[in-house]
């Protein structure tokens, strides 16, 4: 396993790398065309801001399976590129929590006391201390957009300083935010009522301009704005003029919607403080992103659990104990039913009773997409880009939950439906490790999902498990082992075969001659 760490990355990274077996090479910041000719023989890159990670670069890295952004922000990485081959995407959100947090209150104090302004003066030999009059900020209202990792330490320090808190945050809850000690209010509450605003959310659609020339309009006259959060998320024209109105007593910034910044308008008003995106830029911010994310990375290449994916859904540790032993029974229940369907795929029904049917399940149904997927699209699939090539191909996907199951304490059940065929299959836990089909199409069994499995439908009579014993003895192909479920005496029943070994598509063909058996298929799990 190869890794590329550019942008001047912490050594400390490489070394984690390194001691988990990985060979990392380390490459300056490199031009989208020198990228593209270097990338396709590794498996992960870590970059910082400056390399800008396109979709060509991703498209030319051939066997990249993870880019790992040390800092919060994955701007430079295109993500829908990444997602639709199945590239996951890391960042490291919390190792510059503090540096930024601690950063956005020296813009404050900066702000509020004019510090750089009266140091530029008096830097010049000038003794002027009438011109920069400041304001304090015991008493005063701050107002938190975003109450993430940055924006509840923000919180936690202004309220030690004598400062009242409003946040806006759609996501945080009244009782956190009693807990906290802030006060949860609606955005016009916010603009109307603080005396300082600072955002703290990512750039998104939704955010995007969210401080424009409308919503300024609505602060309070006089109000103070600092973003050292993203470039974008206040219009900049649209700040200079509320700054020039009069509405806005002053601004500090960090980030910029270009960078470097071209638009220098708002950068030149006195009323301005400026920093050039230094809101990470601390020794101990630049050491710790780049662990977290090298250790990340580690965890992906070596096929175990791992965390702070942007392009994966985000499970709660809690939550993750509780489905880890059910990764790969879904992913086998998928490739199993993908590998008994044939016809075009039209739908997938998953279905979880049992205690587990009371968390969020999202992640095993993607696992089981990924399995069912697998047999048609070979390795273009996995968890990070399962459910956008199952919509490309007009698969509907379906979850349902029932609290109980009358025979197992937790069980998956998966229904695939295609244009000439429908199966199921189910499965569950007997212990936290060993894996059950307990299910197909109805037919009860206890088979370990293991191996090269022979599922053959047949007419329940005598002596036809014994003729495909003796073809497979001919052939020499052992059976490991053996189960076979039936509905009735005389029916139709499924034989389940575990065999040491595939069996050749000739030796196939002549099971399928035994009088009786109906579509044998052969998978592998």
């Amino acid at each position: 396993m190869k890794v590329l760490v550019l942008d001047n990355v912490s050594e400390q990274a490489v070394a984690v790398l390194r001691d988990q077996g990985i060979e990392a090479e380390v490459s300056p910041t490199l031009p989208e065309e020198e990228l593209i000719a270097k990338i396709p023989p590794y498996d992960g890159m870590i970059v910082r801001s400056q390399t800008k990670v396109t979709a060509r670069v991703i498209a030319a890295a051939t066997n990249l399976k993870v880019i790992g952004r040390a800092g919060v922000g994955v701007d430079n990485v295109d993500l829908d590129a990444a997602t639709n081959k199945g590239v996951i995407v890391l960042n490291a959100p919390d190792g510059n929590t503090i540096s930024t947090a601690e950063h956005t209150i020296g813009m404050i104090m900066a702000l509020a006391r004019k510090i750089p302004q009266a140091h530029a003066t008096l830097k010049e030999g000038r003794w002027d201390r009438k011109s920069f009059t400041g304001v304090e900020i015991n008493g005063k209202t701050l107002g938190i957009i975003g109450m993430g990792r940055i924006g509840t330490e923000v919180a936690k320090r202004m309220l030690a300083m004598g400062m009242t808190i409003l946040a806006f945050d759609p996501f945080l809850t009244e009782e956190k935010a009693t807990k906290l000690g802030v006060r949860l209010v609606t955005l016009d509450e916010l603009l109307a009522a603080a005396d300082f605003i600072t955002v703290h959310t990512p750039l998104t659609k939704e955010t995007k301009g969210l401080l424009n020339a409308e919503t300024l309009r609505r602060t309070k006259k006089g109000v103070r704005i600092i973003n050292c959060a993203r470039g974008g998320i206040v219009e900049e024209d649209a700040l200079a003029d509320a700054i020039e109105a009069g509405q806005v007593a002053g601004a500090a910034l960090d980030v910029y919607t270009e960078e470097p910044p071209t638009n220098q308008r708002l950068i030149n008003l006195p009323q301005v403080v400026v920093t050039p995106h230094l809101g990470a830029s601390t020794a101990e911010a630049q050491i710790n992103v780049a662990i977290d994310v090298a250790v990340e990375m580690a965890k992906v290449l070596k096929e175990e659990p791992f965390k702070n994916a942007v392009n994966v859904p985000t499970v709660r540790p809690e939550v993750m104990k509780v489905l880890t032993p059910y990764f790969p029974l879904a992913e086998k229940l998928g490739s199993l039913i993908g590998q008994l369907s044939d016809g075009r795929l039209q739908r997938v029904e998953v279905e979880y009773s049992g205690e587990i049917a009371d968390y969020d399940l999202a992640p095993l149904t993607t696992l089981v997409v990924e399995g069912l997927l697998k047999p048609i699209l070979n390795g273009e699939v996995n968890v990070v880009n399962a459910r956008v090539l199952a919509k490309q191909r007009g698969l509907q996907i379906a979850e349902r939950k029932e609290p109980t199951d009358p025979d197992y304490s937790n069980k998956i059940r998966v229904k695939a439906v295609t244009d000439r065929s429908e199966h199921v299959v189910a499965g569950t836990l007997f212990r936290r490790n060993d894996l059950r089909v307990v299910e197909i199409d109805g037919y009860h069994f206890e088979v370990v999902p293991h191996g090269y499995l022979l599922i053959a439908p047949h007419k329940d009579e005598p002596g036809i498990i014994g003729q495909v014993g003796t073809i497979l003895g001919a052939a020499g192909i052992n059976i490991a082992y053996m189960q076979v479920g039936r509905k009735e005496i005389g029916g139709l029943a499924i034989m389940v075969l575990t065999v040491d070994s595939e069996i050749p598509a000739a030796v196939l063909q002549q099971i399928k001659t035994v009088k009786g058996i109906h579509q044998p298929v052969l998978v592998q799990l």
